[in-house]
């Protein structure tokens, strides 16, 4: 039979379309509501003769819906839930229809391996749930994008459920959804005013989860806090920074969302174990990556200076000296003693380096002062002077030179050609954070040295500047 539709339609930005179809058999089964338009929209895509035709006489195809997209529609939260401020888990009850195939019990498992591509793949929902009205059945949920009626399977699916025994007709299934089957990206988008960023990322500190919310994210903050708990096993508890990181111990105020107020904490780092009071001190898991790649550069005999250390990742995977000190007399204490040792008449035949990490990005580079004239005495070999790994943010459009150039001006000389600069990580628009290396130069490191001095000259460290991506 032939059969002619006149539509007018709309989603996809025409104003007056006409759709003709030619020889397209609508089944009984149309009728599965609301799979039936999905279904018309399936056949109409395998009909030869389709077209399109809007308002200015130009032809086109009807584009497809991404299967995220259409995801995103039936199984979202109900509508009704947006602008909710406090958590009403009941709220999110929500009954979609979901097409389904019953088949014998005993079959399940062998059926279920080449009903991959048909069978509903959806975090949270069981594919295979009992028939209510046999016991002896199972009902398989099948994609409710994918298959309408029998004329969904494909040829090779129709085999193995002949071979079954199985009957293709496809049945319908009210299945409620629940709070418990929607993942916390869904929530907090069906929540939040539409259009605006959803939060469903945060830094994980042991059971605690670190958000960092924005000024329109503020009115549904415990909301939010609640549903990161909730999404998160083991999380007991989500806080808030409310102020930037500028103070001296490097540390910053926060707000307890939802759950326990215990900032007392554990993390595993590259197979230490840091216990902390994470309202006292600066922890970022992000960092992890670049604490390795620093304690990875050192030998055995090797000696690392941490003059920022907080609670220790760069410095007790290779430090037993301890020291509770301010970073610039930590270097002119400390550290002048032992570099006058490492740097001293035996130096010569020490083959191990000496590592200065200074990770206080914010303020990192001022320290740098204290290097000049810290050491007396005639310099040795430069291939023995202490290399430093100085921390800084940069918001230039060129950061690495923006580092090398701020760098140098407080030690007094050029860094460029004799420094490297590796990208940590970006941490905000327009903001990255950076590690500039380089070894410190006789002239600055020796009182009554100049800058043109005889024969220490300082090699640069192996590479020009170089930025490199840690993920």
């Amino acid at each position: 039979m032939t059969t002619f539709f006149r539509i007018l339609w709309r989603p996809f930005g025409f104003s007056r379309k006409l759709l003709k179809v030619e020889s397209c058999r609508i089944t009984e089964s149309e009728s599965l509501i609301p799979l039936a338009w999905a279904s018309l929209i399936q056949k109409l895509s395998r009909t030869p003769g389709i077209f399109l035709l809007d308002q200015r006489k130009r032809f086109s195809t009807m584009p497809e819906i991404e299967t995220h997209q259409r995801d995103s529609e039936l199984f979202s939260p109900p509508s009704d839930v947006r602008g909710m401020t406090e958590l009403d888990r009941t709220a999110f009850k929500k009954t979609v229809t979901i097409p389904v195939l019953k088949v014998r019990k005993e079959i399940v498992n062998k059926l279920m391996r080449s009903l991959k591509r048909a069978a509903l793949q959806r975090p949270g929902i069981k594919r295979v749930i009992e028939d209510p009205e046999d016991e002896e059945s199972r009902l398989i949920m099948l994609d409710p994008y994918k298959m309408f009626t029998d004329d969904s399977f494909e040829k090779g699916e129709l085999s193995i459920l002949k071979q079954l025994n199985v009957n293709p007709q496809i049945s319908k299934y009210n299945l409620e959804l629940t709070y418990e089957n929607f993942k916390s990206e869904e929530i907090l988008k069906a929540v939040l005013p539409e259009g605006q960023d959803v939060t469903s990322g945060f830094s994980r500190v042991g059971h605690i989860a670190h958000l960092n919310l924005r000024d329109h994210q503020l009115p549904y903050k415990h909301l939010i806090g609640q549903v990161m708990i909730d999404k998160n096993p083991g999380i007991t508890s989500a806080v808030n920074k409310i102020n930037n990181i500028d103070n001296t111990y490097r540390n910053f105020q926060m707000e307890v969302l939802s759950g326990e107020e215990n900032m007392m904490t554990k993390v595993r780092e590259n197979n230490y174990t840091y216990e902390f009071d994470f309202s006292k001190v600066y922890w970022n898991p992000r960092l992890s990556t670049e604490h390795s790649r620093i304690t990875e550069l050192l030998k055995p005999g090797d000696v690392l200076f941490d003059v920022f250390a907080g609670v220790g990742p760069f410095a007790i995977p290779v430090k037993v000296k301890v020291f509770n000190l301010d970073g610039k007399d930590f270097l002119q204490g400390p550290v002048r003693e032992e570099l006058m040792q490492q740097l001293g008449p035996l130096s010569k035949e020490r083959k191990h380096s000496v590592h200065i990490v200074m990770n206080l990005p914010a303020k990192a580079i001022e320290f740098l002062s204290a290097f000049k004239s810290l050491l007396d005495g005639q310099p040795c070999g430069s291939e023995l002077f202490p290399i430093v790994h100085c921390y800084s943010f940069s918001k230039d459009a060129n950061p690495a030179k923006d580092v090398q150039q701020r760098a140098g001006t407080v030690l007094g000389i050029s860094l460029e050609a004799c420094s490297s600069v590796h990208l940590v990580r970006n941490v905000a628009p327009n903001k990255e954070m950076l590690c500039i290396t380089f070894r410190i130069p006789a002239a600055i490191l020796y009182k009554n040295q100049t800058l043109n001095g005889d024969n220490h000259e300082d090699p640069p460290i192996k590479q020009k500047t170089q930025i490199a991506s840690i993920t």
